[in-house]
């Protein structure tokens, strides 16, 4: 077994067939078939169920996915750390963060990796849920994760550790309402109140609701804000296009509640944007495993908190008083 047959093993499971596959990464179809039945034969099981034209991982290629793409990742490194020398001129780096999250700071954060290293290409993956940001990390499909914090904690390791992620706070986001002019002058039964007076949670409450469905990030924290106030939200609209929210609510479809950095990079036109009260809020930041980071990755983590070490240190152990 070596690191070409485990990054053949990664394409084909990645791509969903073998001609794809091969054309990913520029091998012929039958030199890659050839190369993955003497894996299958040296490890003694099949792969891949071969369906048509398509194919999917066995029990036994899903065993070997994660490993296989820690074992690339670590050459990947070990690579990386001699492209270091050089100044990061060339490499790739694999980010994975919250949909909301995606035009600040991650774009920003981008942008300004890129101008620093414009050999460098990234590659960034858009999970609907702060537990999908942290599997892609854990699991090593991406190196490094923008979520909102603490993140999810893994389930025990083989060694019965359990597999926790390190974290790097880069600030707070604040939610804001979102409505259209009618909705928002005479209705609040605060007409008088300009853009900046918060909005109260129960005003909200008795209006139609435009907003993401279940499972995501942003409805996680309004459904959790609107219990604890014991309120329940009047839901109108649930749609996974968060760039048509804003333009529901302007069409009349009813309001919302955005994260306000979302929510300032749209185009509002005539749609108010009020904060709310009680406040909703959370903290965001990057995720990543333990141990050594590429030398993009630590870049990249150097750019959004400039003088973070190369890992961040663990709490120390409190000492006993002597008896």
């Amino acid at each position: 077994m070596d690191l070409r047959q485990l990054g053949y093993v990664v394409a084909i499971a990645e791509e969903g067939g073998f001609t794809s596959a091969a054309e990913r990464i520029g091998i012929s179809q039958p030199s890659l078939s050839y190369a993955i039945k003497a894996l299958e034969n040296e490890l003694g099981a099949l792969l891949f169920h071969r369906l048509g034209r398509s194919v999917r991982p066995t029990a036994a290629g899903e065993a070997l996915l994660g490993p296989a793409r820690q074992a690339l990742r670590d050459a990947e490194v070990a690579r990386a750390a001699v492209a270091a020398v050089a100044g990061l001129a060339d490499g790739r780096l694999d980010l994975v963060c919250l949909p909301t999250l995606a035009v600040d700071p991650m774009a920003g954060l981008v942008g300004r990796f890129r101008i620093d290293h414009p050999g460098m290409r990234v590659r960034i993956d858009e999970p609907e849920d702060a537990d999908a940001v942290a599997d892609a990390v854990r699991s090593g499909v991406s190196e490094l994760g923008l979520t909102e914090l603490p993140a999810r904690r893994g389930g025990p390791s083989r060694a019965g550790r359990t597999d926790d992620l390190e974290s790097i706070e880069l600030g707070t986001h604040e939610f804001v309402a979102v409505l259209p002019p009618d909705l928002a002058i005479g209705s609040t039964a605060d007409s008088g109140a300009d853009d900046h007076t918060p909005l109260p949670l129960r005003t909200l409450a008795r209006l139609p609701l435009v907003t993401t469905p279940l499972g995501t990030s942003t409805r996680r924290q309004i459904d959790e804000a609107f219990g604890a106030a014991g309120l329940v939200a009047s839901l109108a609209v649930e749609t996974d296009h968060r760039e048509s929210i804003i333009a529901m609510v302007r069409a009349g479809a009813g309001v919302s509640i955005v994260p306000a950095p979302l929510a300032a990079s749209s185009r509002l036109g005539d749609v108010v944007v009020r904060p709310l009260t009680p406040r909703i809020e959370r903290k965001i930041g990057l995720v990543r495993r333990s141990g050594p980071l590429s030398p993009a990755a630590q870049a990249f983590v150097s750019l959004a908190v400039p003088g973070t070490p190369a890992r961040p240190p663990r709490p120390r152990a409190r000492r006993r008083p002597a008896s």
